[in-house]
């Protein structure tokens, strides 16, 4: 077959038949929408092959590529829309026509102008793959790339990483999934990640065999990533890099970025790896997933505790889940809730502990030593684990659990206060007597807040069930309230006897104070007349001595 260039289609497009180009009803309604750009409500369209089934891909949108099918057209058309937004290049079998087809379908792609997400999966082979990205390095547009099971070799990351660095698109996101970069792929793409950094917000680089050394090379790259929002660094081997995680953590610190979702999912990190990550971690995430590293144990999850319970934490989910976190890990978790107020999820998975575990967690949400640790217990925690209670001796636990994290989740502003008045029927006023009779009017607010919590109710399991919070009416909780608020009153005027006394005390000391002055002030009185009298003796002495002395 000829090689056709632009030209041959452009003059040819108005009589093509498009029956004649390709090899059933739905590739032909796929390329008439294409060329009228009558796409309606589909904005992408996916190439697969016969046969398999493509999850996710409806097949209003998906050309199976058989003999018969003209790749060139299809390029051209692909080309001309201004509508289609995505293409999808799910695999390509190969059949009559080669490498010429394939050259005339990318070179007729290269030419979009309104392509903005482009899709490739599979194993596509050498040439296939790099002649696509070779494609894209004329698409300014471009704002997703996804490039996915394709085995990037030193040449294919060579070929990325001069598209990156052309400038031409200025990527929103990047996912290279399961292409084998590692480190020296890694090393070898980063001065390209470096150029599209400006734009650049979702980078996923899972499943690709990177260590320490690629992980600390791709830190360094995306040093200018200021508007970075989500990583995806899954499937690595991360468990002799702690170093790697450290410099990661380091620069979550020191970056001008608050990333939303950092995900090592299944990266071997172990105790001393999360000791590295977590401050940069915790502080600097919103969504952090460190499901399936399997060697970290209680003693790592210590240094994740004690970030929760940081003032800068700013972690709002946590996925932790098939770590195998025993009761120790329970404990351990459930002291980093306490105090924490952002942490709206920890995902563990289906966990297995004893009720010792369920007591700590039940705690950390409820504390009912006394109604000031109630009131400093959790109140934001809304999911725990994919939760469910067993009929059994623990259900009572379970359901408290349960009962709390529906609080936390359905009436978050009244958590605080539903939990004081369902676990202390009795409110001791004796620690606000200090406060005098200026405490009364916010004891009678506070009542007067709380009231309408007899009236809330949360969703059970059946949406359709609801349950009460208080299993009280609202007389009862009134008698309540007026039962505490005359402790108060009656602690006050004991109070006020006690000060009675106190001054009465005070009054009599005055009194003896007052007599003792007196009596002292009468006796000094009294010497200085005495002192007086005996001056006047003393003078009159001398004088009767001088007088017998001049006679």
């Amino acid at each position: 077959m000829d090689h056709r260039y632009y030209n041959y289609y452009e003059a040819n497009a108005a009589d093509i038949s498009l029956e004649d180009i390709t090899s059933s009803e739905q590739n032909k309604q796929i390329l008439r929408r294409l060329r009228d750009d009558d796409l309606g409500w589909h904005d992408s369209i996916a190439l697969g092959r016969e046969g398999p089934f493509y999850f996710g891909v409806g097949n209003s949108r998906l050309l199976r590529v058989r003999e018969g099918d003209d790749l060139g057209w299809l390029g051209y058309f692909i080309g001309r829309s201004v509508k289609l937004q995505g293409l999808e290049i799910l695999d390509l079998p190969e059949h009559e026509g080669g490498e010429q087809q394939m050259h005339a379908f990318l070179d007729g792609v290269a030419r979009s102008q309104s392509i903005q997400r482009v899709q490739v999966n599979e194993q596509l082979g050498e040439y296939l793959s790099t002649a696509i990205l070779r494609a894209l390095g004329n698409m300014t547009q471009l704002e997703e790339l996804f490039y996915n099971r394709n085995n990037l070799d030193s040449n294919g990351c060579s070929v990325l990483r001069t598209l990156l660095e052309s400038g031409a698109c200025k990527l929103k996101e990047l996912w290279l999934y399961n292409d084998n970069i590692g480190d020296d792929g890694v090393a070898a793409l980063a001065s390209g990640l470096r150029s599209i950094a400006p734009s650049l917000k979702t980078l996923g680089l899972s499943w690709n065999s990177i260590g320490n050394d690629g992980l600390s090379a791709l830190v360094a790259a995306l040093e200018s990533c200021t508007g970075l929002e989500i990583l995806d660094l899954s499937g690595n081997d991360f468990s002799l890099a702690a170093a790697g995680l450290g410099t990661l953590s380091k620069w979550l610190q020191t970056a001008v970025l608050n990333l939303d979702e950092l995900r090592l999912r299944e990266c071997g990190i172990d105790d001393e790896g999360l000791q590295a990550l977590t401050e940069g971690a915790t502080n600097h995430c919103k969504d952090l997933n460190l499901s399936g590293n399997d060697s970290i144990t209680a003693s790592g999850l210590r240094y994740l505790s004690t970030s929760l319970q940081s003032d800068t934490c700013r972690l709002e989910n946590l996925l932790i889940g098939s770590i195998n976190i025993g009761d120790d890990g329970a404990e351990v978790l459930a002291r980093g809730l306490i105090g924490n107020k952002v942490l709206r999820c920890l995902d563990e998975g289906d966990i297995a502990i004893t009720p010792v575990g369920w007591y700590a967690f039940s705690t950390a949400l409820c504390d009912t030593s006394s109604v000031n640790n109630t009131y400093l217990s959790n109140h934001t925690v809304q999911e725990l684990f994919n939760y469910s209670y067993d009929e059994d001796e623990e259900e009572d636990i379970q359901k408290s659990v349960f009962l709390y994290l529906k609080l936390n989740k359905e009436h978050p502003e009244d958590a605080a206060v539903c939990k004081i008045l369902m676990n202390h029927t009795h409110l001791d006023m004796t620690p606000l007597l200090l406060w005098e009779l200026k405490f009364l009017p916010l004891a009678v607010g506070w009542f007067e807040r709380a009231k309408h919590c007899t009236t809330l109710s949360i969703d059970e399991d059946d949406p359709d069930n609801t349950k009460r919070v208080l299993e009280e009416s609202e007389e009862v909780f009134q008698s309540r309230a007026l039962t505490a608020l005359y402790e108060f009153i009656r602690g006050m005027t004991e109070k006020v006897l006690e000060r009675r006394d106190e001054l009465a005390l005070v009054a009599a000391c005055d009194d003896k104070i007052a007599m003792v002055k007196e009596e002292s002030d009468r006796k000094i009185t009294q010497l200085e007349d005495e002192n007086k009298r005996l001056r006047g003796i003393l003078k009159s002495m001398r004088n009767a001595l001088d007088k017998a002395l001049k006679e």
